[in-house]
């Protein structure tokens, strides 16, 4: 029997905890047991900046960081809810995969 592997990522963690929990909505309702979501390693993306333009006065430093959280969620194609789960609304600053592997 295929599975359907679906991968999400995004930097804002409540809009991905919204989707997860809207996709665990259709899985229910049309009876389908799903494995997940599993969470992936954040990923942190960090940067080091000198505060001084022109390298003058006191070293300090800005620190900025961007975090991509990942989840991962694997349920049994079907039709019925891979069509539903394609037709939810989502947010630019969420990434979204759908997979379906034998």
């Amino acid at each position: 029997m295929a599975t359907t592997r679906i991968k999400l990522s995004s930097i804002n963690i409540d809009k991905l905890n919204e989707i997860i929990n809207a996709i665990k909505d259709i899985s229910m309702k049309n009876g389908v047991i799903i494995r997940g979501p599993i969470p992936l390693p954040t990923k942190k993306l960090k940067v080091t900046t000198r505060k001084s333009p022109c390298g003058d006065g006191k070293a300090s430093f800005d620190r900025f960081e961007m975090r991509i959280h990942k989840r991962l969620i694997d349920l049994p194609s079907n039709e019925r809810v891979l069509h539903s789960i394609m037709r939810l609304p989502i947010p630019k600053d969420i990434n979204i995969e759908i997979e379906i592997m034998e």
